[in-house]
């Protein structure tokens, strides 16, 4: 190959579309086998590959140069050949260093902690330091590496400005895990963290809950392939072409939620702007009666809305796990903390207001098959709609209005 990736596995990747975006080379994803890893590098047949887990360090004794930068973190993600000679560089670093001076993440003379002790985390360290930190700790369970515990974390480092966190914690697919309880740092400023993958980890959430500005790392990934780029051919993507694919990487991976009272139109709006954006349409009640085998009357009627509750809280989980999807909720999805988080993580949630003096009572939907049910749902609900959602949408003026709206929100 010419250009590309190379890793252990490389399922989940968006390398090849962030690099093929730019314009400028076709590039390839090649899982390799460490065993495979020597005859690979001494091969050399490549002009230019990024290296991704578990390779960062193991090519380093491959390489005829490594960079400054690249040699003091220890980790090499950018390889060049130039005439048989390789070079190695670590563009994660200026990937991490743009994610956090483009959401106004100010370091100097702060303390800053980061979570974890691999690789990511020898990254943070030297952007961190780079950026004028006055106290640095990499913090993790074992303490290794000189890291401190969680537990001293909180105890001795409390009042700490700013945490990163390089570790796994909240990736997909596990996305009820966080690495750190932020409410126990009372001085926070900013909280990134590396993982793209749900666009926002549960540490991300927590943040924005406590109004602490936060960022995740798919704007990092997108920059340290433009870094890469130019290394690769020594030609930088345009700024505004590297925000682009930032913009439409984003838009791929989103999912549209929406929720509303029984009766506001998402399902009808749902589909047709599945239509319209070429995304999957999902409904959960509808997943209910295939899951329960049964229509939601006879569920409520057989076994009470708990029992309905938890069902629904199963399907919201595994729908938001999709992407680029669609998802009709059902009216009182988000009376759940639980399932607005699992919506929130890969999804932007968007409430369809529509009065309840417009809704119509239906006998298929048991809280809301009598006019004075609707309006006390209405009333109880309102804050929690409104509470939950990223944006409010105006459903009363009709279906085509309810839709363009929408569009036009979404494609600003």
């Amino acid at each position: 190959m010419e250009y590309g990736l190379i890793g252990e596995r490389l399922g989940h990747s968006y390398s090849k579309i962030i690099h093929e975006k730019f314009g400028f080379y076709g590039y390839e994803l090649k899982e390799i086998p460490r065993e495979q890893l020597d005859a690979f590098m001494r091969a050399k047949d490549f002009k230019g590959i990024n290296v991704t887990i578990p390779y960062k360090e193991d090519v380093i004794k491959y390489l005829d140069f490594v960079d400054e930068r690249a040699k003091a973190i220890g980790a090499v993600n950018t390889v060049v050949n130039k005439d048989g000679r390789l070079y190695g560089y670590n563009t994660d670093y200026y990937g991490l260093r743009t994610l956090l001076e483009s959401n106004g993440f100010d370091l100097k003379g702060k303390k800053v902690l980061i979570l974890g002790t691999g690789g990511t985390s020898k990254t943070a360290y030297a952007v961190c330091k780079h950026m004028g930190a006055w106290f640095l700790s990499k913090v993790s369970r074992s303490a290794k590496d000189g890291a401190i515990t969680y537990e001293e974390a909180y105890e001795k480092h409390s009042d700490a400005s700013y945490i990163i966190n390089t570790t796994p914690s909240g990736m997909y697919p596990n996305l009820d895990s966080k690495p750190i309880d932020l409410k126990r740092f009372k001085s926070l400023e900013g909280v990134a963290d590396v993982i793209y993958n749900p666009l926002r980890t549960r540490l991300v959430e927590e943040a924005d809950a406590l109004g602490i500005n936060s960022c995740s790392g798919l704007k990092m990934l997108v920059y340290q392939a433009v870094a890469a780029c130019e290394f690769f051919i020594g030609k930088r993507p345009d700024d505004k072409v590297s925000e682009d694919i930032l913009k439409g990487l984003t838009d791929e991976i989103e999912n549209i939620v929406l929720t509303g009272m029984p009766g506001s139109g998402k399902s009808t709006i749902g589909q047709l702007l599945s239509k319209e954006l070429n995304k999957e349409f999902v409904d959960t009640d509808a997943l209910i009666v295939e899951k329960e085998k049964r229509e939601i009357s006879e569920i409520f009627a057989k076994d009470g809305e708990p029992y309905f509750r938890d069902v629904e809280a199963e399907v919201v989980k595994e729908v938001s796990l999709k992407k680029n999807c669609i998802i009709s909720t059902g009216g009182g999805a988000i009376l759940r903390e639980e399932n607005v988080k699992n919506l929130s993580a890969n999804g932007r949630i968007y409430f369809l207001d529509r009065k309840p003096e417009e809704l119509i009572p239906t006998d298929d939907r048991p809280l809301a098959n009598e006019k004075s049910k609707i309006m006390k749902l209405y009333e109880e609900r309102l804050p929690i709609y409104k509470s939950t959602c990223d944006e409010i949408i105006n459903a009363e003026a009709g279906i085509d209005e309810t839709l363009e709206a929408m569009l036009q929100i979404i494609n600003k």
